[in-house]
């Protein structure tokens, strides 16, 4: 990202798909899975994974809870709602089969979750918040940036602007011929940090047999390119390439196999920054993959919004069973108004990364976690996140002097 800050030109690409993409479809079951147990027992430990292939879902994990949920039935609901409902799609929610292999999680993980490093030791300083461990080791991180009103990159906001669009122009019969699997891709190009241009856009969308190929190309121009880049970054150079391959006829399970998990740049914030590893779906909020995740993208959001810096990322680590984070660090690439030193008290100040304390400040324990198996986790003006919220920005600046 320095190297970024300091070129003339350098080129940033992202992608997202639509929910029908088969590895979306999973995510969006696991997390459907997720909220329906969190619905019952807010206090579950779920570790929910999921795969699709041709006319079969398997579902795989460690569940631990005191209450029963209906997978199959969860299963079909979501296949049915993101619009596998015609045969001849080759997958369909009524017919598709349906495993379950689920034990429950492990007791040596769940102690060192129920009881942290620090309970045990003797050094816990905060009885309540200090109890809980993370659920796994790993490491997070949080970004924000000036690049858009939602303060996410640029590239992969209009990603999922692209694939949001792409879905809704299916589901109101606009482009009636439309299936439910799609792509988007968007090459932005730089100047010393500054979006300077659209250099190329990919979309690849599902349809429907017989459909000729000018007739794709031009409505798919018309009802999702031209409503979502902003005309003022396209120029004569830039590319568009829509179905590159030829028809996209036969999508979805049919043609790929899903997983949970695979799709955690798009998840996050495109290309702009690096990734910890651990996907979100399925995952309760004791796994720190998801919820210092969320942590970090909230306290990055505040930051920025505050006036702090133009860009900031924010990295966490952690030990497994261990409350308190092992590191902490932040990076402003040089856009500053404050040091980063500063920067970095405050938010230690601030925002507390120790499990329990994430849970509670974010209200995690909750079924919230479907709606952002698609589309991505960060800048969902669409939707009421609590790590979206920006009501740290006055103590913030205050304490700061900007």
């Amino acid at each position: 990202m320095s190297s970024f800050m300091n070129s003339p030109s350098m080129l940033l690409t992202s992608e997202s798909v639509t929910e029908g993409h088969p590895d979306k479809l999973c995510d969006q079951i696991a997390d459907g899975i997720l909220d329906a147990i969190l619905e019952k027992d807010p206090f579950a430990r779920v570790a929910c994974e999921v795969s699709v292939a041709m006319g079969m879902v398997i579902v795989m994990g460690e569940i631990t809870c005191g209450c029963y949920v209906e997978i199959p039935s969860i299963v079909r609901q979501i296949v049915g709602e993101v619009g596998y409902t015609r045969p001849e799609y080759g997958f369909h929610y009524q017919t598709c089969g349906v495993l379950v292999s689920i034990k429950e999680q492990s007791s040596d993980i769940a102690a060192g979750v129920g009881q942290s490093l620090e309970t045990r030791a003797g050094e816990a300083t905060d009885d309540t918040l200090d109890r809980t461990g993370a659920g796994d080791q790993g490491m997070m991180v949080g970004f924000a940036c000036k690049e858009t009103p939602e303060l996410t990159p640029l590239s992969i906001t209009l990603a999922h602007k692209l694939c949001r669009r792409l879905a809704q122009v299916r589901k109101d019969g606009t482009i009636p011929y439309l299936r439910p699997d799609g792509k988007s891709q968007v090459t932005i190009e730089y100047s010393y940090g500054i979006p300077k241009r659209v250099v190329c856009v990919v979309l690849g969308a599902h349809h429907d047999p017989g459909v000729e190929r000018n007739i794709i190309e031009y409505e798919l121009g018309k009802h999702v390119i031209k409503k979502v880049i902003p005309a003022n970054l396209v120029d004569a150079e830039t590319k568009f390439y829509i179905n590159s391959a030829g028809q996209f006829v036969i999508g979805g399970p049919v043609s790929d196999t899903g997983f949970t998990g695979r799709k955690v740049i798009a998840d996050t914030y495109g290309s702009a920054c690096p990734h910890g590893g651990g996907c979100f779906s399925g995952k309760d909020p004791t796994k720190v993959d998801r919820s210092a995740s969320y942590m970090a993208r909230y306290a990055a959001k505040n930051i920025v919004a505050a006036g702090l810096a133009d860009y900031l990322e924010l990295q966490v680590a952690y030990a497994i069973g261990k409350a308190h984070p092992l590191s902490l660090s932040v990076e402003t690439f040089g856009t500053g108004k404050v040091p980063d030193e500063m920067i970095l008290d405050l938010v230690k100040k601030h925002f507390d990364f120790r499990p329990e304390a994430i849970i509670r400040t974010l209200d995690l324990r909750r079924p919230i976690y479907r709606q952002t198996a698609a589309y991505g986790h960060f800048g969902r003006e669409d939707l009421d996140l609590p790590w979206e919220k920006t009501d740290k920005i006055e103590i913030l600046r205050a304490e700061a002097g900007v």
